[in-house]
């Protein structure tokens, strides 16, 4: 066998320095009360962002029949026109730091 083949394989991974985001659906949001604040802790407290990561994704899976102020790290394009549509708001946060898994 070549020596090439023998050697171990070391070098740059992108996996180690990449951003991780909790996905939350838009339906996960109906949970929510009329007009209620949607935060990282908020989600947290119902279970509906679990483990650890740099923040909060919100995609634009499912329908949303409330009117919500939501706080999260990235929004979906989708998801962005589906809160506004219905009279609500998204607030952008800076992300943590890349969190090593």
């Amino acid at each position: 066998m070549p020596l090439i083949r023998r050697l171990p394989k070391r070098g740059f991974n992108n996996i180690r320095h990449a951003t991780v985001y909790i996905p939350v659906n838009l339906e996960a949001l109906n949970k929510f009360e009329e007009g209620a604040r949607v935060d990282e802790v908020a989600l947290r407290a119902l279970g509906l962002a679990n483990g650890r990561a740099a923040g909060i994704k919100i995609l634009g899976t499912g329908k949303l029949t409330r009117k919500l102020v939501v706080v999260a790290n990235r929004f979906s394009a989708q998801a962005r026109t589906a809160i506004e549509s219905l009279g609500g708001t998204c607030e952008l946060v800076p992300a943590k730091a890349a969190v090593k898994s």
